[in-house]
């Protein structure tokens, strides 16, 4: 498909503006996706607000968000599972195919993985993009490009649960209430977690945690969050911890509030990088510490959740801009992060 299209693209540190591009030819194994919704990540602003998220520096003109959906309108001689008008979520990471993690399974650890709207690679705030056909993912009839666009987020809540063997019989605790947590306390309440508390600061995202699911809320002002999971589980502690909110006095917390022999699994990234944690406690309790970066072999997982309403992504959506208000989106999204939950860019219908 020959044409022009519109970028949204960074200019410069606090600054949006447009560029009119070729719209992408695409290869033999590539279809070609016309955007209809992207959302704003928590990275895409970091970028926004300082132009750089440790080693990956915005050279500008750049183009932000990979949260994608949209609809096939053209297909590569070689792409059999896709066919025009198709509705997609596209997985936003290329990786090499070839190294020990993507041969065995763990791709998202790949060292040469070509990440949209990570510097140098552009993102997709743009009407149209040419994406491997096998990361693009078809969407059932009842799971709208919405939708699509926020299975990216989603994924990284079910790959937290799975991460912390999520199951039934546990209770859990999920610190954060912003966007990825509330998606993780959405993927263990689907993988048939019995009990799913969440701690926050901000009431509002407390108020939307249970109106999407969750058993219980804390606020972490008002009260502190190890000694009322206690006291919530009747002095034994919860089984998984997951913290999203990246900060140490949140951190520390999990290892006050877990069971002895639980599990904790740390999402959410730090300023400095760096914590103090009590680490006496957490061997004294044994417990269990994983990480999460990104999300392996998810998307058909979360987009059947979706499909049979076990999650409801809608939900989370607080706030939708067009295209055009591209600069009004993020400057809205940077200077009120405590109202927003997840805001989308809508691209075109």
């Amino acid at each position: 498909m020959k044409g022009k299209m519109k970028t949204a693209v960074m200019l410069g540190t606090g600054k949006m503006g447009f560029e009119e591009r070729n719209i992408p030819e695409i290869k033999d194994n590539e279809v070609l996706v016309k955007l209809e919704y992207v959302g704003i990540c928590g990275s895409d602003l970091h970028y926004y607000e300082t132009g750089a998220i440790g080693n990956y520096i915005v050279k500008p003109p750049f183009v932000l968000g990979h949260e994608p959906g949209g609809t096939v309108i053209e297909t590569g001689k070689n792409v059999k599972h896709l066919k025009v008008g198709d509705k997609v979520a596209l997985e936003p990471g290329k990786t090499c195919k070839h190294c020990e993690f993507c041969k065995t399974g763990r791709y998202n650890l790949c060292p040469d993985v070509i990440f949209f709207a990570t510097p140098p690679v552009d993102g997709v705030f743009q009407e149209y993009v040419a994406h491997e056909a096998e990361l693009c993912f078809k969407l059932p009839e009842n799971v709208s490009t919405m939708e699509g666009a926020l299975i990216e987020p989603l994924a990284v809540g079910f790959h937290a649960a799975i991460q912390g063997g999520a199951r039934a019989g546990q209770t859990a605790v999920v610190m954060g209430a912003g966007c990825i947590g509330l998606v993780t306390m959405m993927a263990l309440k689907a993988m048939g977690v019995s009990k799913v508390y969440v701690v926050d600061i901000m009431e509002n995202r407390l108020e939307k945690a249970l109106e999407l699911g969750a058993d219980g809320i804390i606020n972490g002002k008002d009260k502190d969050a190890a000694e009322e999971v206690m006291r919530l589980t009747e002095g034994k502690g919860c089984d998984l911890a997951i913290e999203t909110a990246g900060t140490q006095i949140t951190t520390v917390q999990t290892i006050h509030m877990a069971k002895k022999g639980a599990v904790i699994v740390l999402v959410g990234y730090s300023k400095t990088g760096e914590m103090t944690l009590p680490m006496s406690l957490a061997l004294d309790k044994e417990l269990t510490f994983k990480t999460v970066f990104r999300y392996r072999n998810i998307y058909p997982m979360a987009i059947e959740a979706v499909s049979a309403g076990k999650v409801n992504l809608k939900g989370i959506v607080t706030d939708i801009f067009s295209l055009d208000e591209v600069q009004k989106a993020m400057d809205y999204s940077v200077n009120n992060k405590a109202d927003i939950v997840k805001a989308v860019i809508k691209i075109c219908e």
